[in-house]
């Protein structure tokens, strides 16, 4: 192993959450529709990672 690379520990949960990011702004993008939250989804769309905490938050039931 050399020191470039990186260990399975470290990358499949990173691999997994970036992969999760994707997903989530989706349902950013459905809980905003359905609740005509306009704003909220405008914030969404200029500001991606505002979306995708926001839909994480909702597959675990914070929002």
């Amino acid at each position: 192993m050399t020191h470039n690379d990186v260990p399975a520990g470290c990358a499949i949960p990173a691999a997994l959450l970036a992969l999760s990011a994707i997903p989530a702004w989706f349902t950013h993008l459905y809980v905003c529709f359905t609740a005509g939250a306009w704003g909220f989804l405008i914030a969404g769309a200029i500001f991606a990672p505002v979306a995708v905490v926001h839909g994480w938050g909702v597959w675990f039931g914070v929002w």
